[in-house]
């Protein structure tokens, strides 16, 4: 598949992480605080379900597989899941996302270390003032329970979108997204029997509409980070507080007070002066060039050992 555009990579995680805020809706709405990972089990089988009729619409695939990189992402997954439940069900919609919407912050040194990505200063300039802004918003005054587990989610986010280059990039988003889900089950399902909690069948609607939002914010990372570096486009996820924000107050009575305007504000003005930034950088004559690398690149990046590439995710395979 022919690699975005930057603005078109960074576009697609915007609308990805608008379309994520309703997963976390439902699953705040659900308020399932005891059946942790049976609502994960069935959020798993929904995707599977979701997911294996494409297989008829999409060309066989029968290039490598990268099942271990598949096994790794979907336990980081997992780990993520059942925090996330945690969390969502403990803190205010928007003060939960503000944590989450650290993954972005938490990419850049793993980057370095994960991908072997170089940063510009403007990328680490744009992505601390996104996290000031997140402190603003939460106030952090000592750090609770729920708030570390948030922070935990923010880490599993990261991690599992800086993995994706390890995936063959011969396959496509709906295989990508069947294999992590599946290679999940096993371990979903006896950790869902390990509760020891009957099985209650109504969950899997309200899990099956969060599966939904799920697969099409997973499937936004996965296009988005195949095409450009993270550290030029992870601040794209910051935009999806806002949807948070919203949401929060319409849907669930929470406060809009100035550091939430104050915080938003400095999420999203570094997004869009280096954007801004980078598309006065970059001559027509230079996009030219710069595309026909991008598509050497995927080429070389077939290669099990090519581990340059940028990341790619869900993940938030909101977990």
């Amino acid at each position: 598949m022919k690699p975005l555009s930057l603005g078109a990579a960074m576009l697609l995680l915007v609308v990805g992480n608008q379309i994520a805020v309703f997963s976390d809706v439902v699953v705040k709405l659900a308020n399932n605080q005891e059946a942790v990972y049976q609502f994960v089990f069935y959020r798993q089988l929904s995707a599977v379900l979701l997911l294996l009729p494409c297989l008829l619409w999409i060309p066989r695939y029968r290039g490598p597989l990268g099942l271990r990189w598949h096994l790794l992402r979907s336990h980081i997954w997992l780990a993520g899941a059942g925090l996330m439940i945690y969390v969502l069900n403990n803190l205010p919609l928007a003060t939960a996302n503000a944590i989450f919407y650290s993954a972005p912050l938490m990419m850049l040194p793993l980057g370095i270390w994960i991908n072997r990505e170089k940063l510009s200063l403007s990328a680490w300039l744009a992505a601390l003032i996104g996290f000031l802004g997140v402190l603003v918003i939460v106030k952090p005054t000592e750090l609770n329970p729920a708030a570390i587990a948030a922070l935990g989610v923010a880490l599993t986010l990261a991690l599992n979108n800086l993995l994706i280059p390890r995936i063959p990039t011969q396959q496509n988003v709906v295989m990508v997204l069947l294999l992590t889900n599946l290679m999940g089950l096993p371990s979903t399902a006896a950790l869902s029997f390990a509760e020891g909690h009957s099985w209650d069948w109504q969950l899997f609607i309200s899990a099956s509409l969060s599966t939904v939002c799920i697969l099409i914010y997973a499937g936004s990372c996965v296009l988005a980070y195949r095409s450009a570096e993270s550290n030029k486009i992870a601040g794209a996820e910051y935009t999806g507080l806002l949807g948070a924000i919203v949401v929060g107050v319409l849907a669930f009575g929470e406060s809009l007070d100035a550091s939430l305007l104050l915080g938003a504000l400095c999420i999203i003005a570094p997004l869009l002066w280096l954007a801004n930034r980078k598309q006065d950088k970059t001559p027509a004559k230079e996009t030219l060039c710069n595309e026909l690398s991008n598509e050497q690149l995927n080429e070389e990046s077939s290669h099990p050992e090519y581990l340059t590439n940028a990341h790619q995710a869900a993940t938030r395979e909101d977990p």
